[in-house]
């Protein structure tokens, strides 16, 4: 296959990945009784089983090659996730996807080092730009507080790590063994966290914790293909559509409103991926 058709299906490979994902953020925001480390044991072992049945009809080893990137991934992946899932309920959906949307930032960055992907000087003027939208929504919107924002930049650096991590095992490992490395390692985690904070879910708990499963899963499996097939930098960026996904479902399903200049930061965001992507 060209590279060129490569490129292009890791384009719509990351937008679906995008809508998924956004999705779930919604199904999170659903049960905002429930502890957000509770949700992610519960998701962490419906990707493990559904990962395990799918790699062992297919006969594929589970605990892949390199088993030191594919733990740090589970590792990094695991305290992104958990911060993620903070902010979700800590805040209104699209400013906390506002700034999870600073992974594709420190994706490129890191990039540099890790992968040895060239970023050319301009894009830092860019993600700039975007950095800067989320500092002003931080500093407009009462309902973020420094801590908040302090997280959710935990989260965004823990996955731009792991994406890079997933980049890197490109030529050794099948994207479902990386993807099992994460239910892998948060498992025990969650489930020893879990315990002190512990609701019983009731009702219709079940159902949107099964969602998040479900459309979490979809989302990973097109985001790993995604960025194992496409440059870090370029793909990275498309994620920020997620923005646009959860204005709408903020606003539909949870009635959330902005001020005009929390608006403007959130426009300074896709200004700065606009520019990336045509770079």
């Amino acid at each position: 296959m060209k590279p060129t058709d490569l490129g292009n299906k890791s384009i719509v490979h990351m937008l679906l990945a995008g809508f998924f994902f956004a999705l779930m953020n919604v199904s999170v925001k659903m049960i905002p009784h429930i502890p957000a480390i509770e949700i992610i044991l519960f998701r962490s072992i419906f990707s493990f089983f559904f990962t395990y049945s799918v790699l062992t009809k297919r006969a594929i080893p589970i605990l892949g090659t390199n088993k030191k990137l594919l733990i740090a991934r589970g590792v990094v992946g695991s305290i992104g996730l958990m911060a993620f899932f903070y902010t979700l309920q800590a805040i209104p959906l699209a400013s906390a996807v506002t700034i999870n949307y600073l992974a594709p930032i420190f994706t490129s960055i890191l990039g540099i080092f890790i992968v040895k992907e060239k970023v050319a000087v301009r894009q830092f003027i860019y993600f700039g730009i975007s950095f800067l939208g989320v500092l002003v929504i931080q500093g407009f919107d009462p309902r973020v507080s420094m801590m908040d924002l302090s997280i959710g930049l935990i989260a965004s650096i823990a996955m731009g790590l792991a994406y890079n991590i997933i980049r890197k095992l490109k030529n050794s490992e099948h994207p479902l063994v990386i993807m099992i490395y994460f239910p892998m390692i948060t498992i025990p985690i969650a489930s020893i966290l879990t315990y002190w904070v512990w609701v019983p879910p009731v009702g219709w708990d079940w159902m949107y914790l099964l969602l998040v499963g479900i459309f979490t899963q979809t989302a990973q499996y097109f985001m790993t293909i995604a960025y194992q097939n496409a440059e870090v930098a370029k793909i990275s960026s498309l994620s920020y559509v997620g923005i646009i996904y959860a204005l709408g479902f903020g606003f539909l399903i949870f009635g959330e409103t902005y001020d005009l200049v929390v608006y403007i930061g959130m426009a300074l965001v896709l200004l700065g991926v606009i520019f990336n992507i045509r770079k």
